[in-house]
């Protein structure tokens, strides 16, 4: 189930595990870095796309683009046109703007993915979760920690299970998760694409100690 699960900026050691997955590289340090080979690569979108289509570069895979947007902007992040999957985080400035949820079901319905930042209550992540749960597009996140990642693996799979999510986020129950049949893990995993974190090889070894791989 963890896959690839965690991201991050830091390079780190592939003895680590399997549930580490591609670095996340600003477009700027790929610009600043031609001739050299970066790999497979989530890009953060700091910088126009344009740039990138135009100029020489480090050469890369790009496993998906990740882009913070105002939520006003939020029409002109979805008509993006890139090579690989972009996922949005939106950000909310006022009180006239889009619901985390909402901005959730306007993305999906867009074919692109949600960005769910840190910080949020858990009544919004509960409804960003039940907008993922139907729709055609995974999610990606942004944690501060392992008991975080617990969390939005544990409200996932109560969303899709048609459990309480609120519940789930709020007390996570590791054992829940290494329980899951393959087929179930899967599902979730379809669901959760992947999570950001600061220090992705902390977060995998304590993700290892309480039984998930």
């Amino acid at each position: 189930m963890l896959a690839e699960l965690l991201s991050g900026s830091r390079d780190t050691s592939p003895a680590v595990g399997g549930a580490l997955g591609p670095r996340v590289v600003p477009a700027s340090a790929l610009l600043d870095a031609v001739g050299t080979d970066a790999g497979r690569v989530i890009v953060g979108l700091d910088v126009d796309p344009a740039v990138l289509r135009t100029s020489e570069q480090a050469s890369y895979e790009a496993v998906r683009f990740h882009l913070d947007c105002p939520a006003d902007q939020l029409g002109d992040a979805v008509a993006l046109r890139l090579p690989s999957p972009l996922a949005v985080f939106v950000t909310v400035d006022g009180s006239d703007d889009l619901g985390l949820a909402e901005s959730a079901q306007q993305l999906a319905d867009a074919g692109r993915i949600p960005g769910l930042a840190n910080g949020h209550a858990i009544g919004e992540v509960a409804d960003f979760l039940a907008v993922l749960a139907h729709a055609d597009v995974g999610y990606v996140a942004r944690a501060r920690d392992t008991a975080e990642v617990l969390a939005l693996l544990s409200g996932t799979v109560a969303s899709l299970r048609g459990d309480d999510v609120r519940a789930a986020l709020a007390a996570p129950d590791p054992t829940r998760l290494t329980s899951l049949i393959p087929e179930a893990a899967e599902a979730v995993r379809e669901v959760l694409l992947g999570v950001e974190v600061h220090d992705p090889a902390l977060v995998a070894r304590e993700l290892a100690d309480a039984g998930l791989r």
